[in-house]
């Protein structure tokens, strides 16, 4: 999200502010500039790909020390809670996906947020009526326990190489010493504006002297870096107990709110044993097989891996790259309508709900929704379910259920190492400020992902897996993917983007895998995203172009969204090269390195 001219002398400080075993000395007056922001690179070490530069470069550090792609994953991560403190930090949570490739095995962590033990399906209900989700997302009952840092801790006891405090070192002379502010993060600010003043210690970090903060000023946050180099000597228990954990509680069940705010800020009911109780969950991910390749993705509490697995399997059985643009859009339409009308039915925290994984990634299952699909006509949203414990060719069962609302922001990022491990990491605070409040003193700002339950059922009398719950996971639509061929790591991506997330990653493995683009130009091409609703929305790329009336011709409705999504990904080339790509454009365009990028060491 940073323009590269703004963050030169940020790189510069960045790259050698890494401290490992076997670390290079810092560079010298000498060193050579640092890389531009640019959406794709080819080479040799390793790669990493982000939506900053800054984030990016703390990552290639970390592989030009020899660390490995887990180490420059958590690095990078570290970074973007410094520079993308809107989209993600130690206040929110995520889903890592890791190729290991000495053992050829896809593993994956849980790290998402969790609601306080207290809560039930009522937790965002007054009066038998769901609250205004405004009230919601601006509160400390929005506020679940943040996954990140035991996420990072989880990753580098199972795969990692480096001690925490080395890869946070990064990150932490980031926010001491300042990355310069650009367009983007004015303008992200000034989105949040109303809502970041009625918080004192938001307002003081993010609006100081009462302003937005001016393009090409240096932005400095000590208390975040303070909080990093706590992190790093203590471990990130420390978030879980102690004064940070103390600290957290009293900001969720008290807000600080500013006493002239007039603002209605519901306070939350987590707990210091909500924080102690908190793990991260090692589990299986999920798999579809898809053109000869291996795709691999979360499981659930995501729905990710289900939705984008079902799609692609209900997309196996036509050859998309012999049809035309139009009629291929409406078979990506059409089989995200259905797969996300399995996902409203079945998917949600499998702690809590029973969720059929295995049957909403059968073929079988599969076939009998495909059929639903005409090539000169449309269904119509929102579309009933299908049974995957009983799969009927054809048929639905139950009443149809539209899709909830998801918040939208939220960063991806991906890397490679040399010896050919892979990491997919999706994470978040889920609205963009999250909750708004800062934990005082501590530098970051809270999540607000119990957003994501639904606030009461999706439809009257329908069942609905993603209510809230006592410790429950609310489900996400996070698709941190990688696509394995003959066993070997072939790409991954991923996207922010709420539940457009789902429709970005489908949509670019389909352009890159069937209709032949390079992984950078299926990144940039204009999306389009069906959520089993009654329109679908349109990037102006699309919107505007004759591809749109053809739609709309067999009965396609639309609505125009500006941006849908910010992927990144890297792929290994034939040649034994790693490609990094990012977006074009989104966000400001996104930040791809690699560690050698004029040929082998």
């Amino acid at each position: 999200m940073r323009g590269p001219a703004a963050r030169q002398l940020a790189l510069v400080a960045l790259a050698g502010a890494l401290v490992s075993t076997g670390a290079a000395a810092p560079p010298t007056a000498a060193s050579p500039p640092a890389p531009a922001k640019v959406p794709v690179a080819a080479g040799y070490g390793g790669a990493v790909a982000s939506v900053d530069a800054d984030a990016s470069a703390a990552g290639i550090a970390v592989l030009r020390s020899g660390g490995n792609a887990v180490d420059a994953a958590i690095a990078t991560a570290a970074a973007l809670g410094v520079t993308e403190p809107y989209s993600a930090g130690i206040g929110g949570g995520g889903y890592f996906v890791y190729y290991d490739a000495r053992s050829r095995r896809v593993h994956t962590i849980d790290g998402r947020e969790t609601a306080p033990a207290t809560a039930t399906e009522t937790l965002f209900q007054e009066n038998g009526l769901p609250i205004p989700f405004a009230e919601g997302q601006t509160s400390g009952l929005g506020v679940g326990v943040p996954g990140t840092p035991a996420t990072w801790k989880s990753a580098l006891d199972a795969w990692g190489t480096r001690p925490l405090g080395k890869l946070l070192k990064p990150a932490e002379k980031l926010a001491r010493d300042g990355f310069t502010v650009d367009g983007t993060f004015r303008a992200q600010t000034e989105l949040n504006q109303d809502r970041f003043k009625d918080f004192p210690a938001t307002s003081k970090l993010f609006l100081p002297g009462g302003a937005l903060p001016v393009v090409g000023s240096t932005f400095k946050n000590p208390d975040l870096a303070a909080t990093y180099a706590e992190l790093g000597r203590k471990g990130t228990g420390a978030l879980y107990r102690g004064p940070i954990a103390e600290d957290i509680v009293r900001a969720v069940r008290t807000p600080p709110v500013d006493p002239a705010a007039t603002r209605k800020v519901r306070p939350g009911d987590l707990t210091t044993g909500d924080l102690r109780a908190y793990v991260t969950k090692r589990q299986d991910p999920t798999r579809v097989g898809y053109r000869g390749l291996d795709v691999y993705s979360m499981a659930p509490s995501s729905s990710g891996g289900t939705t984008v697995g079902e799609a692609l399997n209900i997309l196996e059985g036509t050859d998309l790259s012999k049809l035309s643009e139009s009629q291929y859009l409406h078979r990506f339409i059409e089989a995200s309508r259905i797969s996300f009308a399995d996902r409203g039915r079945w998917v949600g925290d499998p702690a809590a709900v029973s969720v059929p994984t295995r049957e909403l990634l059968s073929q079988r299952f599969a076939d009998s929704r495909a059929c639903l699909i005409a090539p000169d006509r449309t269904l119509t949203s929102p579309l009933a379910p299908g049974d995957p414990r009983n799969p009927a060719p054809c048929a639905t069962t139950g009443r149809a259920a539209p899709t909830t609302y998801e918040g939208e922001n939220t960063t991806h990022l991906t890397a490679a190492d040399r010896w050919g491990n892979v990491v997919s990491y999706t994470l978040t605070i889920e609205s963009t400020g999250g909750s708004a409040i800062t934990v005082p003193g501590r530098g970051f700002l809270l999540n607000n992902e119990l957003t994501d339950f639904s606030f009461a059922p999706a439809a009257p009398g329908v069942p609905d897996p993603n209510l809230p719950g006592p410790g429950k996971r609310p489900r996400s639509s996070m698709s941190p993917t990688i696509v394995l061929e003959n066993g070997r790591p072939l790409l991954a991506v991923g996207s922010p983007g709420g539940a457009t997330i789902i429709t970005t990653v489908l949509q670019t493995l389909t352009g890159h895998l069937d209709r032949g683009l390079p992984l950078v130009d299926a990144i940039a091409a204009p999306r389009a995203s069906q959520r089993n609703q009654t329109t679908t929305e349109l990037e102006p790329g699309l919107w505007n172009s004759p591809l749109r009336a053809e739609l709309e011709a067999i009965g396609h409705g639309f609505r125009q969204n500006p941006e849908i999504g910010a992927a990144t990904g890297v792929q290994r080339l034939p040649d034994g090269r790693w490609l990094a790509a990012a977006e074009t454009s989104r966000r400001g365009g996104g930040s791809a390195m690699v560690v050698h990028p004029h040929g082998r060491p």
